[in-house]
Protein backbone atom coordinates (compact mmCIF):
# COMPACT_ATOMS: atom_id res chain seq x y z
CA UNK A 1 0.00 0.00 0.00
CA UNK A 2 1.33 3.31 -0.08
CA UNK A 3 -0.11 6.78 0.68
CA UNK A 4 -1.46 9.20 -1.82
CA UNK A 5 -0.80 13.09 -2.00
CA UNK A 6 -4.14 15.14 -1.22
CA UNK A 7 -4.49 17.78 -4.06
CA UNK A 8 -6.03 21.30 -2.20
CA UNK A 9 -7.85 23.97 -3.13
CA UNK A 10 -7.49 25.82 -5.59
CA UNK A 11 -6.24 23.06 -7.37
CA UNK A 12 -7.54 23.41 -11.17
CA UNK A 13 -7.55 19.27 -11.25
CA UNK A 14 -9.88 18.91 -8.09
CA UNK A 15 -12.76 20.26 -10.50
CA UNK A 16 -12.32 17.47 -13.24
CA UNK A 17 -15.24 15.51 -13.93
CA UNK A 18 -15.01 11.95 -12.90
CA UNK A 19 -15.10 9.42 -15.73
CA UNK A 20 -17.11 5.99 -14.98
CA UNK A 21 -14.57 2.67 -13.56
CA UNK A 22 -14.88 0.07 -16.63
CA UNK A 23 -12.03 -2.21 -15.31
CA UNK A 24 -12.84 -3.76 -11.71
CA UNK A 25 -9.10 -5.87 -11.77
CA UNK A 26 -6.31 -5.63 -8.98
CA UNK A 27 -5.14 -2.35 -10.26
CA UNK A 28 -8.12 -0.72 -9.08
CA UNK A 29 -8.47 -2.91 -5.26
CA UNK A 30 -4.60 -1.85 -5.02
CA UNK A 31 -6.04 1.95 -5.30
CA UNK A 32 -8.86 1.14 -3.16
CA UNK A 33 -6.32 0.13 -0.58
CA UNK A 34 -3.92 3.52 -1.42
CA UNK A 35 -6.98 5.56 -0.60
CA UNK A 36 -7.98 3.92 2.60
CA UNK A 37 -4.78 4.39 3.76
CA UNK A 38 -4.61 7.79 2.95
CA UNK A 39 -7.69 8.73 4.26
CA UNK A 40 -7.21 6.87 7.44
CA UNK A 41 -3.22 8.82 7.67
CA UNK A 42 -4.96 12.53 7.28
CA UNK A 43 -7.07 11.68 9.91
CA UNK A 44 -10.05 11.52 7.48
CA UNK A 45 -13.87 9.80 6.95
CA UNK A 46 -14.16 9.94 3.27
CA UNK A 47 -11.47 10.61 0.10
CA UNK A 48 -13.02 10.57 -3.58
CA UNK A 49 -10.29 9.47 -6.58
CA UNK A 50 -10.51 13.15 -7.41
CA UNK A 51 -8.45 14.29 -4.82
CA UNK A 52 -5.54 12.02 -5.25
CA UNK A 53 -5.53 13.01 -8.94
CA UNK A 54 -7.84 10.00 -10.82
CA UNK A 55 -10.58 11.45 -12.51
CA UNK A 56 -12.34 7.92 -12.19
CA UNK A 57 -15.81 7.51 -10.23
CA UNK A 58 -14.77 6.29 -7.11
CA UNK A 59 -14.98 6.90 -3.37
CA UNK A 60 -13.88 5.55 0.09
CA UNK A 61 -15.13 5.99 3.50
CA UNK A 62 -15.39 5.36 7.39
CA UNK A 63 -17.10 7.02 9.71
CA UNK A 64 -16.67 4.68 12.61
CA UNK A 65 -14.96 5.99 15.91
CA UNK A 66 -12.84 3.04 15.85
CA UNK A 67 -12.03 2.85 11.97
CA UNK A 68 -13.43 -0.26 11.56
CA UNK A 69 -16.15 -0.05 8.94
CA UNK A 70 -14.87 0.92 5.40
CA UNK A 71 -17.57 1.35 2.63
CA UNK A 72 -16.32 1.50 -0.92
CA UNK A 73 -18.66 2.80 -4.15
CA UNK A 74 -17.51 2.64 -7.33
CA UNK A 75 -19.62 4.24 -10.22
CA UNK A 76 -22.08 5.65 -7.00
CA UNK A 77 -25.74 7.09 -8.07
CA UNK A 78 -28.01 8.62 -5.53
CA UNK A 79 -31.03 7.20 -7.01
CA UNK A 80 -33.45 8.67 -4.33
CA UNK A 81 -33.39 11.73 -0.88
CA UNK A 82 -35.42 12.77 1.19
CA UNK A 83 -34.95 15.72 4.22
CA UNK A 84 -32.77 17.87 4.74
CA UNK A 85 -30.06 18.67 7.05
CA UNK A 86 -27.23 21.07 7.63
CA UNK A 87 -23.97 19.77 9.20
CA UNK A 88 -20.14 21.60 9.43
CA UNK A 89 -18.47 20.03 6.86
CA UNK A 90 -14.85 20.03 6.52
CA UNK A 91 -12.42 18.38 3.58
CA UNK A 92 -8.90 16.81 3.13
CA UNK A 93 -8.81 19.02 -0.15
CA UNK A 94 -9.44 22.31 2.34
CA UNK A 95 -7.22 22.08 5.43
CA UNK A 96 -8.40 23.61 8.45
CA UNK A 97 -11.42 25.05 6.89
CA UNK A 98 -15.22 24.41 8.27
CA UNK A 99 -18.62 25.42 6.86
CA UNK A 100 -21.92 24.66 7.88
CA UNK A 101 -23.90 23.11 3.86
CA UNK A 102 -27.39 21.84 3.70
CA UNK A 103 -27.63 18.00 2.20
CA UNK A 104 -29.94 15.18 1.68
CA UNK A 105 -30.97 14.10 5.30
CA UNK A 106 -31.05 10.57 3.69
CA UNK A 107 -30.04 8.66 0.52
CA UNK A 108 -30.29 5.62 -1.26
CA UNK A 109 -27.20 4.74 -2.84
CA UNK A 110 -26.64 2.39 -5.94
CA UNK A 111 -22.87 1.62 -6.72
CA UNK A 112 -20.54 -1.02 -7.04
CA UNK A 113 -18.31 -2.80 -4.56
CA UNK A 114 -14.78 -3.34 -6.09
CA UNK A 115 -15.58 -6.72 -7.71
CA UNK A 116 -17.66 -4.66 -10.53
CA UNK A 117 -21.34 -6.15 -8.36
CA UNK A 118 -23.95 -4.15 -8.01
CA UNK A 119 -25.54 -2.65 -4.76
CA UNK A 120 -28.06 -0.64 -3.58
CA UNK A 121 -27.61 0.90 0.08
CA UNK A 122 -29.53 3.50 2.53
CA UNK A 123 -27.95 6.00 3.70
CA UNK A 124 -28.55 8.43 7.09
CA UNK A 125 -26.70 10.71 8.94
CA UNK A 126 -23.35 10.97 9.10
CA UNK A 127 -23.00 8.20 6.26
CA UNK A 128 -25.67 10.43 4.47
CA UNK A 129 -23.46 14.17 4.50
CA UNK A 130 -19.98 12.25 3.89
CA UNK A 131 -21.68 10.45 0.85
CA UNK A 132 -23.17 13.59 -0.92
CA UNK A 133 -19.63 15.24 -0.14
CA UNK A 134 -17.90 12.45 -1.78
CA UNK A 135 -19.85 12.51 -4.79
CA UNK A 136 -19.47 16.42 -5.22
CA UNK A 137 -15.73 15.71 -5.89
CA UNK A 138 -16.51 13.30 -8.57
CA UNK A 139 -18.15 15.76 -10.20
CA UNK A 140 -15.78 18.44 -9.77
CA UNK A 141 -17.34 20.45 -6.92
CA UNK A 142 -15.60 21.31 -3.42
CA UNK A 143 -17.85 21.76 -0.52
CA UNK A 144 -16.97 25.85 -0.58
CA UNK A 145 -18.86 26.01 -3.64
CA UNK A 146 -22.16 26.15 -1.29
CA UNK A 147 -20.52 29.47 0.65
CA UNK A 148 -20.74 32.68 -1.22
CA UNK A 149 -18.07 34.25 -3.46
CA UNK A 150 -16.86 36.53 -0.48
CA UNK A 151 -16.31 33.39 1.82
CA UNK A 152 -14.64 31.64 -0.90
CA UNK A 153 -12.15 34.13 -1.37
CA UNK A 154 -11.48 34.53 2.17
CA UNK A 155 -11.31 30.78 2.50
CA UNK A 156 -8.50 30.56 -0.50
CA UNK A 157 -6.72 33.29 1.37
CA UNK A 158 -6.53 31.74 4.57
CA UNK A 159 -5.19 28.35 2.72
CA UNK A 160 -2.53 30.75 0.61
CA UNK A 161 -1.79 32.27 4.15
CA UNK A 162 -1.52 28.86 5.97
CA UNK A 163 1.04 26.98 2.73
CA UNK A 164 3.20 30.47 3.08
CA UNK A 165 3.54 29.70 6.60
CA UNK A 166 4.23 26.16 6.37
CA UNK A 167 6.83 27.24 3.51
CA UNK A 168 8.75 29.64 5.42
CA UNK A 169 8.96 26.64 8.31
CA UNK A 170 10.46 24.60 5.61
CA UNK A 171 12.79 26.45 4.92
CA UNK A 172 13.81 27.25 7.98
CA UNK A 173 14.21 24.24 9.13
CA UNK A 174 16.63 23.39 6.34
CA UNK A 175 19.08 26.08 7.28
Amino acid sequence: MAKLEILEFPDSRLRTVAKPVEAFDAALRELVDDMFETMYDAQGIGLAATQVDIHRQLLVMDVSENRDSPKVFINPEIVDSSGEETCEEGCLSVPGIYADVSRAETVRVRAQDSDGDFFEEDLDGMHAICLQHEMDHLEGKLFVDYLSPLKRRMVQKKLEKQRKIADQKAARAVL
